[in-house]
């Protein structure tokens, strides 16, 4: 058994741990309250701006345009969202996961990182980091979500990268949160086409809802617009996501933390107890021989 000065110590450094966890968890939840609200009221516009689009392309018939194909390049760019630190629980592992685990090949990955945790551990596992914006999800903004847009879409359009996807942490709820992998370009009008198909199945379709779309001037100069546009709406909408998806895990880490050191600094109480009784029934003993003897 431990001797009582080992106890009192280890238990002194689990009491210090558990302030810092418990004020933690405090931090977390307050900037969970503000990422949460942000996410929820932007949330309702990445959606229709989803929908929208999806809907455009599903009724535009066959057009021909650049972000609707793939390019010849084999390399896939991977838009990666994960945090700046640690002490988030599985947050940033599961990204990592998510991304190691797909079907996109190692050697036909280019990692556009946001957060230092994905960058060092894709790096760690041999990706290609092509760029870095880590310091993009302290304070996400849209111009910020513009920029990796902007920097994606150039590679797209110099046949760099042949698709480009987007892996961050979709929020749910303050408990749940989803690791996720989308594709942004090409744009799949086919799958669009599908979605639409399904959302009305048990509809009749109207006249209005089988009229292709009408595209003035140009049909390709408005998707020229419209489509990085989208691809920049679901960028900044999954920064404000993984944000708060963050601050949740991160809250939920620090409060198993504070209740597994609370269980921690009972046991060792307990075991302090009983080293204390063990030495008190040994001295008394001893003193108890010793007046034995002396008789």
């Amino acid at each position: 058994m431990a001797s009582m000065r080992e106890i009192k110590r280890r238990k002194g450094s689990i009491q210090s741990t558990q302030q810092i966890t418990k004020a933690m968890k405090l931090v977390s939840t307050v900037k969970l309250q503000r990422a949460k609200g942000r996410a929820e009221s932007s949330k309702p516009y990445f959606d229709y701006m989803y929908d929208t689009v999806s809907s455009m392309l599903a009724k535009s018939g066959n057009i021909s345009h650049p972000y609707l194909q793939a390019g010849d390049s084999p390399k896939k760019a991977i838009i990666v969202i994960t945090s700046n630190r640690g002490l988030a629980g599985g947050y940033n592992s599961n990204i990592t996961k998510l991304v190691r685990n797909s079907d996109i090949k190692k050697e036909d990955a280019v990692i556009y990182a946001i957060g230092r945790k994905g960058r060092d551990s894709l790096a760690r596992y041999g990706y290609e980091i092509k760029a870095d914006y880590s310091e993009v999800i302290n304070d996400p903004m849209y111009k910020d979500a513009a920029e990796i847009g902007a920097a994606v879409l150039e590679a797209f359009s110099n046949n760099e990268v042949g698709e480009i996807y987007l892996a961050y942490t979709r929020f749910k709820n303050t408990v749940s949160h989803i690791p996720t992998m989308i594709k942004l370009l090409p744009v799949d009008s086919t799958m669009a086409k599908k979605d639409e198909d399904q959302e009305q199945s048990s509809e009749a379709k109207t006249i209005e809802e089988l009229t292709l779309m009408n595209y003035e001037p140009e049909a390709e100069e408005a998707l020229d617009m419209i489509i990085p546009k989208y691809m920049n709406s679901l960028i900044y909408g999954a920064l404000v996501e993984a944000l708060a998806s963050e601050n949740g895990a991160r809250m939920q880490a620090m409060d198993s933390a504070t209740n597994n050191a609370e269980d921690m600094i009972s046991d060792l109480t307990l075991s302090y107890n009983r080293a204390r009784q063990s030495s008190i029934t040994q001295e008394l003993t001893e003193i108890v021989a010793g007046a034995s003897a002396i008789n």
